[in-house]
């Protein structure tokens, strides 16, 4: 009896530590506000309701700022197993001219995200690791993005729309992009980096945790054998 109750507990607690580990990241993605400066569009992010400020510098074509075409029409597309939620304003920011762009951030965030509109035959580089978080079909058909050598950028083989991630802290992204008619973005983040005591136990401590906890239980279980 005892013996069942301890590999109860082992099971659920297994159960729980995996569930934890796979759910998909909430992105708190940018309200683009203004460009009242030249080749600079602001904005906000609200994160718990803490606001980030980001700002993009380079040459575009226009933006929306909360009304307008809607080019996030299937949700589907902008998540995934990573990624739990699609931009949910139609703001976006549309290019026309290859060259670089910079996102700043007001303070530093982890794991900026890029939801992608008709990435077309574009050669596109983060500077650092990419992940593609999702891809599918979107407004202007679909593609598939082929990941650069390297695994900081990709080609975009076709219409591609999706999200593409970083990973760990960031202030500022520079991504550099080839001339394509017409291809948009919009930006988003997991959190704002916070001090050690506000992050959660590391996934690490967690195992050695779970670790420990497993090895005294089956220790248990040979006591009472």
């Amino acid at each position: 009896m005892k013996r069942s109750i301890v590999l109860g507990a082992l099971a659920a607690s297994a159960g729980l530590f995996i569930c934890g580990q796979v759910a998909a990241a909430t992105i708190h993605w940018a309200d683009w506000l203004s460009n009242g400066v030249p080749d600079t569009i602001t904005g906000a992010i609200d994160v718990g309701g803490e606001s980030v400020g980001v700002t993009f510098e380079g040459t575009y074509m226009s933006a929306q700022y909360g009304a307008g075409t809607n080019y996030w029409t299937n949700p589907t597309t902008y998540t995934s197993a990573e990624v739990d939620n699609a931009p949910s304003t139609t703001d976006i920011i549309q290019l026309n001219a290859g060259g670089e762009f910079k996102i700043t951030f007001s303070r530093p965030v982890l794991d900026p995200v890029f939801a992608l509109v008709s990435w077309n035959g574009n050669t596109v580089d983060f500077g650092a690791p990419i992940e593609i978080l999702s891809n599918g079909a979107g407004y202007f058909g679909s593609g598939t993005p082929l990941l650069n050598l390297a695994g900081t950028g990709f080609y975009g083989a076709g219409e591609v729309h999706g999200v593409v991630g970083l990973t760990g802290q960031y202030s500022t992204v520079r991504v550099s992009h080839t001339t394509e008619g017409w291809h948009g973005f919009t930006v988003g983040i997991r959190d704002v980096a916070r001090d050690a005591a506000q992050v959660p136990a590391p996934a690490p401590l967690l195992l050695f945790g779970l670790g420990a906890f497993l090895l005294a239980s089956f220790s248990t279980l040979r006591v009472q054998r």
